[in-house]
């Protein structure tokens, strides 16, 4: 097999070491040595001279959770080309696994270009993408800690949450700091309500007259102080998100054009793809990266599983609920092709399948720089009209009937 680096080498990272291993072809002869450094920035450093001294110019690792990014990013200071494998990608034979035979294992495929290269944002982006993945946690954990406040009630067979839409609301609010601070009147607490609030007063007082003990009160008033604090650190992250922004601006404007996907949605995307669409040769190349087609599976003839592979999922779960607002919206597209492909495949993965044209929407707006324009919910037939002719024609036969096509005059 043709070599295609002389000299590289190849990282097993790890948290506290990362071993190396250089391979050198000198000649006919291939000389490769292994050594183990620590993962603090002096041996980091130390790597990076050796490396440096053995003249590599290209240096696999694998991604291993955060564990590889330090050490990538003092690499990525000097000359060499770094490359981030995929582990599922660059799996050895089983047996006799140690760190040193996966170090050379690593170097042994790139020398040979072997390892597809795993896309590596810039820092501007990662950081974009790290303050946007983190406020998703914060939203996440605020919801916890809501449902958490929905079994302290339920225990204290308080039912407000059966009339109130949003418990943390104005009114909902207000009831709970009120019960917090010892009432237990329910004709006082539903008398907090908003002059808005659609249920009685009557339904209202009865759905708070319930067993609400100190041990509740405690309950209630630690989630509900939890809250507080991560209303305030999304508000931090919001701001530190607009500051972050300008570089990206343009991108998420031309994102937020799409039907379904709002000015966060459009934040969250552009932070996890980038804006420089060339990365990616096809839109097809995003979606496999992505991980929204549909996998191959196929042995003796036979498709044994066409299943989503699971990647990407802070991009995926952010297109899907893109995708479940752009289906709702009428005489779209994506309505069309989401009825059309519900009653054929369901609706998980006809969702899926907008979610997929999304992206590949987007690549092309950000590739052309374009707003998002609509085809329209009669595409399916203007594209293919001989095909739907027929699929027409086989259902009716399908019920019994014998068919003869005659074209209208003109």
């Amino acid at each position: 097999m043709e070599v295609l680096h002389q000299r590289c080498a190849g990282l097993d990272v790890h948290k506290k070491t990362v071993v190396a291993a250089v391979r050198l072809v000198e000649g006919n002869k291939v000389i490769t040595e292994v050594r183990t450094f620590a993962t603090t920035t002096a041996g980091l450093l130390a790597l990076a001279d050796w490396l440096t001294q053995n003249g590599c110019t290209h240096v696999a690792m694998e991604a291993t959770g955060v564990y590889w990014k330090p050490v990538w990013h003092v690499l990525s200071d000097g000359e060499m080309e770094l490359v981030l494998a995929n582990a599922a990608h660059v799996k050895n034979v089983p047996g006799r696994k140690t760190d040193a035979s996966d170090a050379a294992w690593l170097a042994e495929l790139l020398a040979h270009g072997l390892i597809r290269a795993s896309f590596v944002p810039d820092d501007q982006t990662q950081e974009l993408r790290a303050l946007l993945r983190t406020r998703k946690q914060l939203v996440r954990e605020r919801s916890r800690h809501i449902q958490r406040i929905h079994k302290v009630l339920e225990d204290a067979n308080i039912k407000i949450d059966a009339e109130l839409s949003d418990i943390l609301g104005k009114s909902g609010r207000a009831m709970l700091n009120a019960m917090v601070a010892g009432e237990t009147d329910p004709v006082r607490l539903a008398a907090l309500a908003h002059p808005n609030v659609k249920a009685p007063q009557a339904k209202l007082a009865e759905a708070l007259r319930g067993r609400v003990t100190r041990h509740h009160r405690f309950l209630l008033q630690l989630h509900l102080r939890q809250i507080d604090g991560l209303d305030a650190s999304l508000g931090m992250m919001d701001s530190e998100i607009e500051a972050n922004l300008a570089p990206f601006r343009t991108a998420v404007d031309i994102v937020s054009t799409h039907p379904g996907i709002s000015t966060l949605s459009a934040q969250g995307i552009v932070s996890e793809i980038g804006t420089d669409m060339n990365r990616f040769a096809t839109a097809g190349h995003l979606l496999s990266w992505t991980d929204l087609c549909p996998r191959n599976d196929e042995s003796a003839g036979r498709r044994r599983s066409n299943r989503l592979r699971k990647g990407a999922q802070w991009l995926k779960t952010t297109l899907v609920q893109c995708a479940h607002a752009a289906k709702n919206k009428k005489g779209s597209y994506y309505q069309a092709q989401y009825l059309r492909l519900r009653s054929r495949r369901g609706p998980q993965k006809a969702i899926c399948a907008v979610a997929a044209s999304i992206l590949t929407a987007i690549y092309h707006m950000l590739k052309n720089g374009t707003v998002y324009q609509d085809l329209g919910a009669d595409h399916f037939n203007r594209r293919s009209k001989i095909t739907q002719t027929q699929r027409l024609v086989k259902r009716l036969e399908h019920l019994g009937y014998a068919v003869e096509i005659q074209p209208l005059a003109a």
